[in-house]
Protein backbone atom coordinates (compact mmCIF):
# COMPACT_ATOMS: atom_id res chain seq x y z
CA UNK A 1 0.00 0.00 0.00
CA UNK A 2 1.28 3.53 -0.80
CA UNK A 3 0.46 4.68 2.74
CA UNK A 4 2.54 1.93 4.31
CA UNK A 5 5.40 2.69 1.92
CA UNK A 6 5.30 6.40 2.78
CA UNK A 7 5.19 5.62 6.50
CA UNK A 8 8.31 3.52 6.14
CA UNK A 9 10.05 6.34 4.31
CA UNK A 10 9.05 8.85 6.98
CA UNK A 11 10.29 6.68 9.81
CA UNK A 12 13.65 6.43 8.04
CA UNK A 13 14.01 10.23 8.24
CA UNK A 14 16.15 10.82 11.32
CA UNK A 15 14.91 14.33 12.10
CA UNK A 16 11.25 13.35 11.67
CA UNK A 17 11.77 10.37 13.96
CA UNK A 18 13.36 12.56 16.63
CA UNK A 19 10.59 15.16 16.43
CA UNK A 20 8.04 12.35 16.67
CA UNK A 21 9.78 11.03 19.80
CA UNK A 22 9.43 14.43 21.48
CA UNK A 23 5.74 14.53 20.54
CA UNK A 24 5.08 11.00 21.85
CA UNK A 25 6.76 11.61 25.19
CA UNK A 26 5.15 15.07 25.62
CA UNK A 27 1.64 13.91 24.81
CA UNK A 28 1.98 10.70 26.84
CA UNK A 29 2.84 12.94 29.79
CA UNK A 30 -0.20 15.09 28.95
CA UNK A 31 -2.38 11.97 29.09
CA UNK A 32 -1.01 10.98 32.48
CA UNK A 33 -1.43 14.52 33.86
CA UNK A 34 -4.97 14.95 32.55
CA UNK A 35 -6.20 11.61 33.90
CA UNK A 36 -4.68 12.33 37.30
CA UNK A 37 -6.38 15.73 37.40
CA UNK A 38 -9.72 14.36 36.12
CA UNK A 39 -9.84 11.51 38.61
CA UNK A 40 -9.00 13.86 41.46
CA UNK A 41 -11.48 16.61 40.52
CA UNK A 42 -14.32 14.71 38.77
CA UNK A 43 -14.30 11.15 40.09
CA UNK A 44 -13.33 11.64 43.71
CA UNK A 45 -15.95 9.88 45.91
CA UNK A 46 -16.36 12.94 48.12
CA UNK A 47 -17.25 15.24 45.20
CA UNK A 48 -20.72 15.64 43.68
CA UNK A 49 -19.86 16.37 40.07
CA UNK A 50 -22.30 18.06 37.68
CA UNK A 51 -22.12 19.14 34.06
CA UNK A 52 -21.83 22.73 35.29
CA UNK A 53 -18.88 21.78 37.50
CA UNK A 54 -17.15 20.09 34.56
CA UNK A 55 -17.77 23.15 32.38
CA UNK A 56 -16.41 25.42 35.10
CA UNK A 57 -13.25 23.34 35.42
CA UNK A 58 -12.73 23.41 31.65
CA UNK A 59 -13.25 27.17 31.58
CA UNK A 60 -10.73 27.73 34.37
CA UNK A 61 -8.17 25.48 32.67
CA UNK A 62 -8.57 26.63 29.07
CA UNK A 63 -10.10 30.08 28.66
CA UNK A 64 -7.31 32.23 30.16
CA UNK A 65 -4.82 30.74 27.75
CA UNK A 66 -7.27 31.07 24.90
CA UNK A 67 -6.97 34.83 25.41
CA UNK A 68 -3.16 34.89 25.33
CA UNK A 69 -2.78 32.06 22.80
CA UNK A 70 -2.28 34.25 19.72
CA UNK A 71 0.38 36.24 21.58
CA UNK A 72 2.11 32.96 22.41
CA UNK A 73 2.13 32.18 18.69
CA UNK A 74 3.91 35.43 17.88
CA UNK A 75 6.58 34.56 20.43
CA UNK A 76 6.78 31.05 19.03
CA UNK A 77 7.60 32.50 15.59
CA UNK A 78 10.57 34.31 17.16
CA UNK A 79 11.97 31.63 19.43
CA UNK A 80 13.83 28.59 18.23
CA UNK A 81 11.31 25.76 18.38
CA UNK A 82 13.85 23.20 19.64
CA UNK A 83 14.46 25.43 22.65
CA UNK A 84 10.71 25.73 23.25
CA UNK A 85 10.48 21.93 23.46
CA UNK A 86 13.49 21.73 25.80
CA UNK A 87 12.61 24.45 28.30
CA UNK A 88 8.85 23.98 27.97
CA UNK A 89 9.02 20.33 28.97
CA UNK A 90 11.50 21.02 31.76
CA UNK A 91 9.11 23.60 33.17
CA UNK A 92 6.13 21.23 32.88
CA UNK A 93 8.09 18.52 34.71
CA UNK A 94 8.64 20.96 37.58
CA UNK A 95 4.99 22.09 37.61
CA UNK A 96 3.66 18.51 37.53
CA UNK A 97 5.84 17.71 40.54
CA UNK A 98 4.39 20.75 42.32
CA UNK A 99 0.86 19.55 41.51
CA UNK A 100 1.67 16.20 43.12
CA UNK A 101 2.74 18.00 46.30
CA UNK A 102 -0.51 20.02 46.28
CA UNK A 103 -2.56 16.82 46.03
CA UNK A 104 -0.66 15.28 48.94
CA UNK A 105 -1.31 18.43 50.98
CA UNK A 106 -5.08 18.27 50.16
CA UNK A 107 -5.19 21.93 49.20
CA UNK A 108 -8.37 23.63 47.91
CA UNK A 109 -9.29 22.97 44.29
CA UNK A 110 -8.46 26.51 43.17
CA UNK A 111 -4.77 25.96 43.98
CA UNK A 112 -4.79 22.84 41.80
CA UNK A 113 -6.38 24.88 39.03
CA UNK A 114 -3.57 27.44 39.28
CA UNK A 115 -1.01 24.67 38.84
CA UNK A 116 -2.97 23.11 35.98
CA UNK A 117 -3.28 26.54 34.32
CA UNK A 118 0.49 26.80 34.31
CA UNK A 119 0.96 23.39 32.70
CA UNK A 120 -1.73 24.19 30.13
CA UNK A 121 -0.11 27.52 29.33
CA UNK A 122 3.23 25.92 28.50
CA UNK A 123 1.35 23.29 26.50
CA UNK A 124 0.17 26.03 24.10
CA UNK A 125 3.76 26.59 23.02
CA UNK A 126 4.74 22.93 22.76
CA UNK A 127 1.76 21.66 20.74
CA UNK A 128 1.73 24.62 18.36
CA UNK A 129 5.48 24.30 17.94
CA UNK A 130 5.26 20.60 17.09
CA UNK A 131 2.82 21.29 14.25
CA UNK A 132 4.72 24.34 13.00
CA UNK A 133 8.01 22.40 12.95
CA UNK A 134 6.73 19.41 10.98
CA UNK A 135 7.30 20.91 7.48
CA UNK A 136 10.95 21.49 8.47
CA UNK A 137 11.63 17.74 8.71
CA UNK A 138 9.32 16.34 5.97
CA UNK A 139 9.20 17.06 2.23
CA UNK A 140 5.92 18.54 0.88
CA UNK A 141 4.99 15.36 -1.00
CA UNK A 142 4.68 13.39 2.22
CA UNK A 143 3.20 16.12 4.41
CA UNK A 144 -0.30 14.59 4.36
CA UNK A 145 1.07 11.25 5.55
CA UNK A 146 3.18 13.02 8.18
CA UNK A 147 0.07 14.83 9.40
CA UNK A 148 -1.68 11.47 9.60
CA UNK A 149 1.08 9.79 11.55
CA UNK A 150 2.45 12.51 13.83
CA UNK A 151 -0.61 14.13 15.50
CA UNK A 152 -2.49 10.83 15.56
CA UNK A 153 0.48 9.06 17.12
CA UNK A 154 0.56 11.88 19.68
CA UNK A 155 -3.13 11.36 20.45
CA UNK A 156 -2.55 7.62 20.84
CA UNK A 157 0.41 8.38 23.10
CA UNK A 158 -1.87 10.57 25.23
CA UNK A 159 -4.38 7.71 25.35
CA UNK A 160 -1.61 5.30 26.35
CA UNK A 161 -0.50 7.79 28.99
CA UNK A 162 -4.04 7.80 30.35
CA UNK A 163 -3.95 4.01 30.47
CA UNK A 164 -0.62 4.14 32.28
CA UNK A 165 -2.20 6.51 34.80
CA UNK A 166 -4.95 3.96 35.52
CA UNK A 167 -2.31 1.26 36.06
CA UNK A 168 -0.28 3.47 38.41
CA UNK A 169 -3.43 4.24 40.43
CA UNK A 170 -4.08 0.51 40.85
CA UNK A 171 -0.50 -0.20 41.89
CA UNK A 172 -0.16 2.87 44.12
CA UNK A 173 -3.48 2.49 45.97
CA UNK A 174 -5.44 5.15 44.04
CA UNK A 175 -2.74 7.78 44.54
CA UNK A 176 -3.24 10.68 42.13
CA UNK A 177 -0.01 12.23 43.42
CA UNK A 178 1.97 9.18 42.28
CA UNK A 179 0.37 9.49 38.84
CA UNK A 180 1.42 13.16 38.68
CA UNK A 181 5.02 12.19 39.42
CA UNK A 182 4.97 9.69 36.54
CA UNK A 183 3.79 12.53 34.28
CA UNK A 184 6.63 14.73 35.54
CA UNK A 185 9.13 12.00 34.65
CA UNK A 186 7.74 11.74 31.12
CA UNK A 187 7.96 15.52 30.65
CA UNK A 188 11.59 15.33 31.69
CA UNK A 189 12.23 12.56 29.15
CA UNK A 190 10.64 14.70 26.42
CA UNK A 191 12.96 17.59 27.29
CA UNK A 192 16.01 15.33 27.08
CA UNK A 193 14.81 13.83 23.77
CA UNK A 194 14.67 17.31 22.20
CA UNK A 195 18.42 17.67 22.73
CA UNK A 196 18.98 15.09 19.97
CA UNK A 197 17.96 17.72 17.39
CA UNK A 198 20.03 20.67 16.25
CA UNK A 199 19.28 23.99 17.91
CA UNK A 200 18.27 25.70 14.64
CA UNK A 201 16.86 22.65 12.81
CA UNK A 202 13.18 23.33 13.45
CA UNK A 203 13.18 27.02 12.62
CA UNK A 204 12.10 29.68 12.34
CA UNK A 205 14.87 30.95 10.06
CA UNK A 206 17.67 32.80 11.89
CA UNK A 207 16.77 36.20 10.47
CA UNK A 208 13.30 35.90 12.03
CA UNK A 209 14.51 34.84 15.49
CA UNK A 210 14.59 37.54 18.16
CA UNK A 211 16.59 36.15 21.08
CA UNK A 212 15.67 39.04 23.39
CA UNK A 213 12.33 38.57 25.12
CA UNK A 214 11.71 42.30 25.29
CA UNK A 215 12.04 42.69 21.53
CA UNK A 216 9.67 39.78 20.92
CA UNK A 217 7.05 41.13 23.32
CA UNK A 218 7.29 44.61 21.81
CA UNK A 219 6.40 43.22 18.38
CA UNK A 220 3.61 40.95 19.63
CA UNK A 221 0.67 43.21 18.73
CA UNK A 222 2.06 43.96 15.27
CA UNK A 223 2.78 40.29 14.71
CA UNK A 224 -0.73 39.27 15.74
CA UNK A 225 -2.32 41.72 13.31
CA UNK A 226 -0.06 40.58 10.48
CA UNK A 227 -0.83 36.94 11.28
CA UNK A 228 -4.57 37.52 11.13
CA UNK A 229 -4.17 39.48 7.90
CA UNK A 230 -2.09 36.63 6.47
CA UNK A 231 -4.81 34.13 7.40
CA UNK A 232 -7.51 36.32 5.83
CA UNK A 233 -5.58 36.15 2.56
CA UNK A 234 -5.47 32.33 2.74
CA UNK A 235 -9.16 31.43 2.41
CA UNK A 236 -8.62 27.63 2.27
CA UNK A 237 -6.84 27.78 5.66
CA UNK A 238 -9.51 30.07 7.13
CA UNK A 239 -12.35 27.84 5.90
CA UNK A 240 -10.67 24.71 7.23
CA UNK A 241 -10.18 26.31 10.66
CA UNK A 242 -13.84 27.38 10.83
CA UNK A 243 -15.03 23.87 9.99
CA UNK A 244 -12.62 22.23 12.42
CA UNK A 245 -13.69 24.57 15.23
CA UNK A 246 -17.34 23.54 14.81
CA UNK A 247 -16.40 19.86 14.68
CA UNK A 248 -14.43 20.32 17.89
CA UNK A 249 -17.48 21.97 19.47
CA UNK A 250 -19.55 18.87 18.68
CA UNK A 251 -16.85 16.57 20.06
CA UNK A 252 -16.65 18.62 23.27
CA UNK A 253 -20.41 18.58 23.89
CA UNK A 254 -20.57 14.82 23.45
CA UNK A 255 -17.51 14.35 25.67
CA UNK A 256 -19.26 16.09 28.59
CA UNK A 257 -22.37 13.98 27.96
CA UNK A 258 -20.32 10.76 28.09
CA UNK A 259 -18.62 11.95 31.29
CA UNK A 260 -22.01 12.40 32.96
CA UNK A 261 -23.32 9.07 31.63
CA UNK A 262 -20.26 7.24 32.95
CA UNK A 263 -20.52 8.98 36.31
CA UNK A 264 -24.24 8.55 36.97
CA UNK A 265 -26.11 6.38 34.43
CA UNK A 266 -23.91 3.45 33.49
CA UNK A 267 -22.29 2.57 36.82
CA UNK A 268 -23.01 2.21 40.51
CA UNK A 269 -19.66 3.44 41.85
CA UNK A 270 -17.02 6.00 40.93
CA UNK A 271 -14.53 3.23 40.11
CA UNK A 272 -16.92 1.60 37.65
CA UNK A 273 -17.65 4.96 36.05
CA UNK A 274 -13.94 5.69 35.69
CA UNK A 275 -13.38 2.28 34.09
CA UNK A 276 -16.17 2.92 31.56
CA UNK A 277 -14.73 6.33 30.77
CA UNK A 278 -11.33 4.72 30.24
CA UNK A 279 -12.90 2.24 27.83
CA UNK A 280 -14.61 5.07 25.92
CA UNK A 281 -11.31 6.94 25.65
CA UNK A 282 -9.57 3.78 24.39
CA UNK A 283 -12.25 3.16 21.75
CA UNK A 284 -12.06 6.79 20.65
CA UNK A 285 -8.28 6.39 20.43
CA UNK A 286 -8.81 3.42 18.11
CA UNK A 287 -10.88 5.75 15.92
CA UNK A 288 -7.99 8.22 15.87
CA UNK A 289 -5.66 5.42 14.76
CA UNK A 290 -8.08 4.37 12.02
CA UNK A 291 -8.14 7.98 10.81
CA UNK A 292 -4.35 7.95 10.48
CA UNK A 293 -4.54 4.89 8.24
CA UNK A 294 -7.54 5.95 6.15
CA UNK A 295 -7.01 9.71 5.78
CA UNK A 296 -4.08 9.77 3.31
CA UNK A 297 -5.96 7.40 0.99
CA UNK A 298 -9.21 9.34 1.39
CA UNK A 299 -7.58 12.76 0.87
CA UNK A 300 -5.86 11.51 -2.27
CA UNK A 301 -9.21 10.47 -3.76
CA UNK A 302 -11.62 13.02 -2.30
CA UNK A 303 -9.39 16.01 -1.69
CA UNK A 304 -8.88 17.66 1.69
CA UNK A 305 -12.26 19.40 1.84
CA UNK A 306 -13.96 16.36 0.31
CA UNK A 307 -12.65 14.17 3.11
CA UNK A 308 -13.74 16.67 5.75
CA UNK A 309 -17.18 16.80 4.12
CA UNK A 310 -17.43 13.01 4.25
CA UNK A 311 -16.46 13.00 7.93
CA UNK A 312 -18.99 15.68 8.89
CA UNK A 313 -21.82 14.11 6.89
CA UNK A 314 -21.13 10.66 8.38
CA UNK A 315 -21.23 12.07 11.90
CA UNK A 316 -24.50 13.91 11.15
CA UNK A 317 -26.14 10.56 10.38
CA UNK A 318 -24.43 8.27 12.88
CA UNK A 319 -24.44 10.44 16.02
CA UNK A 320 -28.24 10.41 16.51
CA UNK A 321 -28.51 6.79 15.36
CA UNK A 322 -25.94 5.61 17.92
CA UNK A 323 -26.35 8.24 20.64
CA UNK A 324 -30.10 8.47 21.20
CA UNK A 325 -30.42 5.02 22.85
CA UNK A 326 -28.04 6.32 25.58
CA UNK A 327 -26.74 2.77 26.03
CA UNK A 328 -23.06 1.90 26.59
CA UNK A 329 -22.56 -0.38 23.55
CA UNK A 330 -23.85 1.95 20.79
CA UNK A 331 -22.25 4.92 22.54
CA UNK A 332 -18.88 3.15 22.40
CA UNK A 333 -19.37 2.64 18.66
CA UNK A 334 -20.17 6.36 18.44
CA UNK A 335 -16.93 7.11 20.32
CA UNK A 336 -15.01 5.21 17.65
CA UNK A 337 -16.82 7.05 14.84
CA UNK A 338 -16.25 10.44 16.46
CA UNK A 339 -12.58 9.67 16.98
CA UNK A 340 -12.25 8.76 13.31
CA UNK A 341 -14.13 11.74 11.86
CA UNK A 342 -12.61 14.29 14.25
CA UNK A 343 -9.03 13.18 13.71
CA UNK A 344 -9.61 12.65 9.98
CA UNK A 345 -10.82 16.24 9.69
CA UNK A 346 -7.89 17.47 11.76
CA UNK A 347 -5.39 15.72 9.50
CA UNK A 348 -6.92 17.46 6.50
CA UNK A 349 -7.03 20.82 8.32
CA UNK A 350 -3.40 20.57 9.46
CA UNK A 351 -2.31 19.93 5.89
CA UNK A 352 -4.37 22.81 4.50
CA UNK A 353 -2.91 25.23 7.05
CA UNK A 354 0.66 24.02 6.62
CA UNK A 355 0.55 24.25 2.83
CA UNK A 356 -1.38 27.56 2.69
CA UNK A 357 0.49 29.51 5.38
CA UNK A 358 4.06 30.83 5.06
CA UNK A 359 6.63 29.39 7.46
CA UNK A 360 7.17 32.76 9.15
CA UNK A 361 3.48 32.78 10.20
CA UNK A 362 2.93 29.10 11.04
CA UNK A 363 3.61 29.40 14.75
CA UNK A 364 1.02 32.11 15.35
CA UNK A 365 -1.55 30.47 13.03
CA UNK A 366 -1.21 27.14 14.83
CA UNK A 367 -1.48 28.94 18.16
CA UNK A 368 -4.70 30.51 16.88
CA UNK A 369 -5.77 27.03 15.80
CA UNK A 370 -5.09 25.82 19.34
CA UNK A 371 -7.09 28.72 20.79
CA UNK A 372 -10.08 27.94 18.58
CA UNK A 373 -9.89 24.33 19.83
CA UNK A 374 -10.01 25.47 23.45
CA UNK A 375 -12.79 28.02 23.00
CA UNK A 376 -14.89 25.51 21.06
CA UNK A 377 -14.43 22.86 23.75
CA UNK A 378 -15.25 25.23 26.62
CA UNK A 379 -18.23 26.64 24.73
CA UNK A 380 -19.48 23.12 24.10
CA UNK A 381 -19.12 22.28 27.81
CA UNK A 382 -21.11 25.40 28.74
CA UNK A 383 -23.93 24.56 26.31
CA UNK A 384 -23.92 20.95 27.52
CA UNK A 385 -24.17 22.18 31.13
CA UNK A 386 -27.35 24.07 30.22
CA UNK A 387 -28.92 21.17 28.32
CA UNK A 388 -27.83 18.05 30.23
CA UNK A 389 -29.95 16.62 33.06
CA UNK A 390 -28.11 15.11 36.06
CA UNK A 391 -27.99 11.63 34.49
CA UNK A 392 -26.50 12.90 31.21
CA UNK A 393 -29.38 11.79 28.93
CA UNK A 394 -30.32 14.70 26.64
CA UNK A 395 -32.12 14.15 23.34
CA UNK A 396 -31.99 17.87 22.43
CA UNK A 397 -28.20 17.93 22.83
CA UNK A 398 -27.70 14.97 20.49
CA UNK A 399 -30.05 16.52 17.92
CA UNK A 400 -28.31 19.91 18.06
CA UNK A 401 -24.91 18.28 17.59
CA UNK A 402 -26.18 16.31 14.59
CA UNK A 403 -27.55 19.51 13.03
CA UNK A 404 -24.18 21.25 13.48
CA UNK A 405 -22.43 18.34 11.76
CA UNK A 406 -24.93 18.64 8.89
CA UNK A 407 -24.37 22.41 8.64
CA UNK A 408 -20.59 21.92 8.49
CA UNK A 409 -20.98 19.32 5.76
CA UNK A 410 -23.13 21.75 3.76
CA UNK A 411 -20.60 24.58 4.13
CA UNK A 412 -17.72 22.29 3.13
CA UNK A 413 -19.64 21.28 0.01
CA UNK A 414 -19.80 24.96 -0.99
CA UNK A 415 -16.15 25.70 -0.13
CA UNK A 416 -14.98 22.58 -1.93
Amino acid sequence: MPVVRDLRVLLRLTDFRRLLTVRLLSQAADGVYQVALATYVVFSPEKETSAAAIASAMAVLLLPYSVIGPFAGVLLDRWQRRQVFLYGNLLRALLAGCTALLIIASVPDWLLYVSALSVTGVNRFVLAGLSAALPRVVDPERLVVANSLSPTAGTLAATAGGGLAFVVRLVAADSDAAVMLVGAALYLCAALASLRMGKSLLGPDPELVQPRLGAAIASTARGLVSGLRHLAERLPAAHALIAMTLLRFCYGALTVMVLMLCRYSWSGTESEGLALLGLAVAVSGAGFFAAAVVSPWAIERLGRFGWMLTCAASAAVLVPALGLPFAPAPMLVAAFVLGLVTQGSKIATDTVVQTSVDDAFRGRIFSLYDVLFNVAFVGAAAIAALMLPPDGRSVPLVVVVALIYAAVATALARWR
